[in-house]
């Protein structure tokens, strides 16, 4: 049994990834090593850890295991959210949208406002905006076939999923571009040097400009997803502007930077797993299921944190109330007790129960809109595409949150 307050972390941070234990806590740990056979030990030797505090910041707990992360998931009791659900923001303290904002909120607030944006969320509403996000994703596909030399984030991934969120918000298309800089400058990095200000600066712009749409959404309703939201109650009470707003900010968020990462992760996948591209191409194995292997395969959030409001057993571990526990997708889906040959990318594997959109309670609201998006893409490069050539290994993203490449020099013919 081990003890939050008495177990410490052998080795050192930044020691090669099988044989030391990494720093979860900086982003440069995922740049720098492949965190796999980290994992892999992890899930062996100890697969509920107590990270140390590192440079000042707390310690927390990193949950590795399958069943161990999908049984915190669903335990929205005892390891609340509304501290915050992202580890840097809760190394930093919490959470300042805490208890207003629908990711990081708990029962029975979160089961409110959760009902009223399914309402604009669920499969049976989104089917209205289907052509169009498969017409969109055609376009930016055929604009590359053929065309030499593209990159994949610039030219497809970028405006694929940011288009489809401002479609179901009514934003315009002259403020898309700016939406796209800052989210981007929000959640990620492109190396340390860059201002850790610069993130906050980015959010304060996102979160500004949707105080200004709620607004005028409110004096002038219609009928996309901010003026339902804004025109709804939740526990018999209007939201406030700023709420609203904290909310817009989740959705765009949300509704861009992971399918983003999540398609450029799937053009590198099948560049460079020849083989599973041509069973994909010539309809040996579905769409439908690459599209969740994808998804196993990059786990564009690699985490997602929790903060036990009581003391409680996870596995083996001991946690205290008040201690943060970061439960490690990435990991997750990575365990061979659940997934045969789970670093063989397998676009047609039947069993996939990946934890890539969360589960329980806080499970992806935008997951039917992703899934499609994505479905989008691969059906479109089925149909027009014979080979895919990766031309050059692709950048990391620089975060401890969102895993994958920011940018994916390659040839589509």
């Amino acid at each position: 049994m081990v003890s939050s307050h008495h177990a410490a972390v052998a080795g050192g941070p930044h020691d090669d990834a099988s044989g030391a234990d990494l720093d979860l806590a900086d982003p440069g740990t995922f740049v720098v090593h492949d965190p796999y056979a980290y994992w892999d030990r992890m899930r062996r030797d100890a697969p509920v850890r107590w990270h140390p505090p590192v440079g000042g910041r707390p310690g927390f707990w990193a949950v590795a295991r399958h069943r161990d992360v999908q049984d915190c998931y669903k335990d929205a009791e005892r390891l609340s959210s509304a501290r915050g659900t992202v580890l840097d923001v809760l190394l930093r303290g919490a959470d300042s949208a805490g208890g207003r904002m629908l990711a990081v909120m708990d029962r029975p607030r979160h089961r409110a406002l959760r009902q009223v944006m399914l309402r604009a969320f669920s499969p049976r509403v989104l089917r209205y905006v289907e052509d169009a996000v498969r017409q969109r994703a055609d376009a930016l596909v055929a604009a590359v076939v053929g065309a030499g030399e593209a990159d994949a984030a610039r030219d497809i991934a970028e405006h694929l999923p940011l288009n489809t969120v401002c479609d179901l918000l009514e934003l315009p298309l002259s403020v898309r571009p700016l939406l796209l800089e800052w989210n981007k400058r929000a959640l990620s990095s492109e190396s340390a040097q860059d201002d850790p200000f610069d993130a906050l600066e980015a959010r304060n712009e996102i979160l500004s400009y949707f105080v200004d749409v709620v607004r005028e959404r409110r004096r002038r309703p219609g009928e996309d997803v901010i003026s339902l939201i804004a025109g709804a109650r939740v526990e018999g009470r209007p939201m406030s502007e700023d709420d609203l707003a904290l909310n817009c900010y989740s959705l765009i968020l949300g509704g861009d930077e992971s399918t983003r990462v999540t398609t450029i992760g799937a053009l590198h996948a099948l560049g460079v797993h020849e083989e599973e591209w041509q069973r994909l191409r010539t309809g040996e194995a579905a769409v439908k299921t690459a599209v969740e292997e994808v998804l196993r395969w990059v786990t564009p959030a690699m985490h997602f944190a929790r903060t036990a409001t009581v003391g409680l057993r996870i596995g083996d571990a001991e946690v205290a109330a008040g201690d943060i526990v970061t439960l490690w997708n990435i990991s997750a889906n990575n365990d061979p007790e659940v997934f045969e040959r789970p670093r063989r990318f397998d676009v047609g594997r039947a069993h996939n129960p990946h934890l890539a959109l969360g589960h329980g309670p806080h499970f992806c609201l935008g997951a039917f809109l992703g899934r499609l998006e994505l479905a989008a893409v691969l059906d479109s490069l089925v149909r027009r595409v014979e080979r895919i050539e990766v031309l050059q290994e692709p950048p990391r993203v620089y975060s401890n949150f969102l895993f994958g490449h920011s940018a994916l020099r390659l040839r589509l013919d």
